[in-house]
């Protein structure tokens, strides 16, 4: 799917179509709630409606120049996104903790969050490590993300890995939920997206 070609909201978000290295992109930076984290941030494709099957991006983070020293270049998606943009499940990444030497950092390379209460701080506060994990990726470089979702079970893979890095069997949002899709920012990232394919299978 050509996303020049598809209608995008933008939450909270600014969403621009662009070039980049003469290939048609979208452009996504976080306006809104500056200062909060794992928010509804995002460009959402207009008139999707997502239960379960397959979502398929490439995505490319930059750091802006104003980023603050927490940013990590994070970039992913969001889906099942409800119509008032209250509640999603989201998988992103955090390419600066890709190949860095700190352990603990290197393990929050991913993270699987479900938008309001579950947030990234939400696990951290708990102890809870069972939705990150550790990736092979980088800052201002093209990394495929595959999301496979099937009732409560989501399954994500990062550059044609043959398995996911990251399972989550019960995602909070429940095997009903049903929305959506967008793609998904937060504070200090420049963002690229291209190359957008959906296959469902209900």
């Amino acid at each position: 799917m050509n996303i020049e070609t598809t209608t995008m909201e933008a939450i909270h978000t600014d969403v621009l179509q662009t070039t980049l290295n003469g290939e048609p992109v979208l452009r996504v930076v976080k306006k809104d709630k500056l200062m909060e984290f794992d928010e509804n941030t995002y460009a959402k494709l207009v008139g999707s409606s997502f239960h379960n099957g397959t979502i398929e991006v490439k995505m490319l983070s930059r750091l802006l120049s104003n980023a603050p020293d927490f940013a990590r270049g994070f970039i992913g998606i969001a889906f099942r996104i409800s119509e008032d943009d209250t509640t999603f499940e989201s998988f992103y990444v955090r390419p600066t903790n890709g190949r860095i030497d700190d352990p603990v950092r290197k393990n929050r390379a991913i993270q699987y969050f479900s938008y309001p209460k579950y947030t990234f701080d939400y696990f951290r506060n708990l102890g809870i490590t069972d939705f990150e994990g550790t990736a092979d990726i980088g800052l201002d470089e093209w990394i495929s993300l595959k999301a496979v979702i099937n009732g409560a079970r989501g399954a994500f893979y990062l550059n044609d890995s043959k398995k996911p890095l990251l399972v989550v069997e019960n995602m909070k949002h429940g095997a009903d939920a049903k929305g959506a899709i967008g793609f998904f920012v937060d504070i200090g990232t420049e963002a690229f997206f291209k190359d957008l394919k959906i296959t469902k299978t209900d």
